[in-house]
């Protein structure tokens, strides 16, 4: 299986996220590829402009990546999502990050806009993680997600 990470990453938090998972479906025998969405500008509503947009068709299934920003996803996921082709007969799975340590504050809000953009291009979806980036639960947090969201994929 070809499995695409495709994130948004602003401080470096979901990308460090994607390469663990990389890693623990590598040693699952899975062929996983990271690619990052890019900006110039502001990640704020109509204040940036795309410079790289990766390309879904590669992959058989697709694990995006982001973070919570206002108590929602983030304006530059959001966006990249909407401008995606359709995406019949591909899986889709999604890892939020954030820092408020409660799913209602933003988490729940930006896994179901992604899960409701995909599944409108025609994506399978098999599920979702958020992990929590606040000290007390970062460690945990992350490896819970890394783990469930690798099992996806077995």
């Amino acid at each position: 299986m070809n499995i695409g990470i495709i994130l948004y990453s602003q401080t470096g938090h979901t990308l460090s996220v994607a390469e663990k998972l990389k890693k623990q479906l590598e040693e699952k025998g899975k062929n996983v590829t990271i690619q990052q969405v890019t900006i110039s500008g502001e990640a704020a509503p109509d204040k940036f402009t795309f410079t790289s947009t990766p390309d879904v068709d590669p992959y058989d299934a697709v694990i995006f990546g982001a973070p919570v920003q206002g108590f929602r996803l983030c304006a530059v996921m959001e966006s990249y999502l909407q401008q995606l082709p359709a995406m019949e007969g591909k899986e889709a799975a999604f890892l939020v990050t954030k820092q408020l340590p409660f799913n209602w504050t933003g988490g729940t809000n930006a896994v179901s806009t992604m899960k409701k953009i995909c599944q409108e291009k025609g994506a399978r979806v098999k599920g979702a993680e958020i992990a929590i980036w606040s000290k007390s639960k970062q460690e945990k947090s992350v490896r819970n997600s890394v783990d469930n969201l690798s099992r996806l994929f077995s």
